[in-house]
């Protein structure tokens, strides 16, 4: 099996978000527990097992250290970079990938740009005071009201294939404050059946948001760059009137983390979300299973 160490959403090394690159050909998929344990000794949050089906069709399944998730954005970015980069699928070309989540478009271009699972709220209502509580270090008090599209923003669960709570913050000091308690968190992640906490503070400075997101529930107490969380948070800004139709975004994530990421979406007028990006591949080599 040939693997890649891949750091997605970058265009240099150590920026972005690494991510296990596996290219198992027209192979089958080996037994899961051989999955997890390659996973495991890459050691990244996920790695994507790349089977081919035909010139422009792959099934990507996708492993963290300890179990299978239905998707994951940045290792499907990282995946069909590498693809490109290879000469395994030429740029211009519009691949689908078969995953558990469901079948999706990606569009391998200069940035590859994957379609998303349809955007839903899933969740809203919840307790806002027990959430900041959660998110802010004590001592510290946010605004309560965050302005954005017109009207005051609120927190909700939106999934695109993966749900996570979008958190808004009423400014980028606000984000950088954030410091969550983790077991907190992981608790009522699992409460709430999300992912995580994705937060988010509006911008003026050529990004459409900074954003922040925490995952301790999945051993991911803060990430650089996230596909669908990003995805999810557009719709989450064309449903609260802060874009439009048709809008394109770029988000700046990883700043607290020291690896800096841009994450590239478009809101499709047919209601369909794209999340993409460039990657760096920073190693490569095989393994003899």
């Amino acid at each position: 099996m040939k693997y890649f160490v891949v750091d997605a959403f970058a265009n240099a090394p150590f920026g972005g978000n690494p991510a296990g690159v596996v290219l198992l050909g027209g192979e089958s998929f080996p037994p899961d527990s051989l999955m997890v344990k390659v996973a495991a000794e890459l050691r990244y949050s996920e790695t994507a097992f790349v089977q081919q089906n035909g010139p422009a069709e792959f099934t990507v399944r996708y492993f963290t250290p300890a179990a299978e998730v239905d998707l994951c954005g940045h290792a499907t970015i990282a995946t069909f970079c590498v693809l490109r980069d290879e000469g395994i699928v030429p740029q211009g070309t519009v691949c689908m990938n078969h995953t558990l989540a469901g079948d999706l478009e990606v569009a391998v271009w200069e940035e590859v740009m994957m379609q998303m699972a349809p955007p839903e709220v899933v969740g809203k209502g919840m307790d806002v005071e027990m959430l900041r509580k959660v998110m802010f270090p004590a001592g510290y008090a946010p605004q309560n009201e965050v302005a954005g599209g017109g009207g005051v923003l609120v927190p909700e669960i939106v999934s695109t294939g993966l749900p996570d709570i979008i958190m808004p913050v009423a400014s980028l000091g606000e984000l950088e404050a954030l410091e969550p308690d983790m077991p907190a968190l992981s608790a009522l992640s699992k409460e709430l059946e999300v992912v995580g906490v994705h937060a988010f503070a509006l911008s003026d400075d050529g990004y459409t948001a900074h954003v922040r997101n925490f995952a301790p529930l999945y051993d991911i107490p803060e990430e650089s760059a996230t596909g669908t969380a990003n995805a999810a948070l557009t719709y989450y800004l064309l449903k609260n009137g802060v874009i439009g139709e048709g809008a394109r975004c770029r988000f700046m994530q990883g700043e607290a983390m020291r690896r800096p990421s841009v994450v590239a979406t478009e809101m499709r007028t047919n209601g369909s979300v794209y999340v993409g990006g460039n990657s760096y591949i920073l190693a490569k080599g095989e393994m003899f299973l």
